[in-house]
């Protein structure tokens, strides 16, 4: 039987080495450095870690990074190639529509393409998240396939495990969330005022919402960890993974943490800069499958 192909695009935050290895089909999303009234467009695809925190460096040295959706042609685009190259089923995610339409714009790509190709059949996976959470899902259908299973069993599998992914996001600031339209302005300058770090999730819409706001880092994973306790990770194809934007030293104390309660080491990735341009340097979010759905 033919496996079927998986499809994401960049804003899963997967290092390409991994996409490559696994066989992972992937778009990358264009985004544009603001720097000294200069504007020069780069691709999300870095391939070396240097690259990310040359990235972050920008910012901190007041470039500003405008991002914009996948739009429909580069979406047909990298569905027709798969579909010259007889792909049947493909199972793709996209950026949460909390986020940004894209899933709906994949959508109707695909459905364009079926005209010509009237096997191709897409499945596209509203993640309701980004960055790692995303990714957390490709991973998840990536072993799904493994195993043999088919599309629509990896389909109906990683829509259900969207809820029970948990998320603790720390920002530095609300600076780049609010410059880019993603947490209101009542909600920044109250963090800005209070010189506190932020902490977000993803709701069941898929939206960041401000869910905390912690004085320093120590606090702020402090209470990371009480929410692990009250959503423990599962046991069965255990899931923590923690990224940051340049903020390694504090990712690998959380890890340690984390490792010392619940005896994983997490994953820690750097996020790529997509995802990376609303939330700005010195963040660092964990994520963790539990057995409940998670309620925000």
């Amino acid at each position: 039987m033919q496996k079927f192909i998986l499809s994401t695009d960049s804003t899963c935050d997967l290092y390409a080495d991994f996409v490559r290895e696994n066989d992972i089909r992937f778009v990358s999303l264009n985004f544009v450095y603001e720097e000294n009234g200069q504007f020069t467009e780069d691709v999300d695809a870095f391939t070396d870690y240097s690259q990310y925190v040359d990235f972050y460096n920008r910012l901190r040295g007041g470039a500003f990074s405008r991002t914009s959706m996948l739009n429909y042609e580069s979406h047909y685009n990298h569905f027709l190639k798969m579909a010259q190259e007889g792909a049947k089923d493909v199972l793709h995610f996209t950026i949460s529509s909390g986020l940004s339409p894209t899933v709906t714009v994949a959508q109707k790509a695909a459905a364009d393409i079926r005209k010509d190709y009237p096997d191709f059949n897409l499945l596209a996976v509203d993640s309701l998240s980004a960055t790692i959470g995303q990714g957390a899902l490709v991973r998840a259908a990536l072993r799904l396939r493994n195993e043999g299973k088919t599309v629509q069993e990896a389909y109906d599998y990683v829509n259900d495990l969207r809820f029970h992914i948990q998320y603790d996001i720390i920002a530095n600031d609300l600076f780049y969330l609010k410059r880019g339209g993603r947490v209101s302005t009542i909600a920044a300058v109250a963090g800005s005022l209070l010189q506190v770090k932020p902490v977000l999730t993803f709701n069941t819409e898929g939206k960041l919402v401000v869910t905390d706001k912690c004085r320093g880092m120590k606090k702020a994973f402090a209470g990371a960890l009480a929410k692990m306790e009250k959503y423990p990770p599962v046991e069965e194809n255990r899931l923590i993974w923690i990224v940051h934007t340049d903020a390694e030293k504090e990712a690998n104390e959380l890890a340690a943490l984390i490792e010392e309660r619940w005896g994983t080491r997490p994953d820690v990735t750097i996020m790529g800069p997509v995802i990376g341009s609303h939330v700005g340097p010195g963040a660092v979010a964990v994520i963790w499958k539990s057995a409940e759905a998670r309620v925000e």
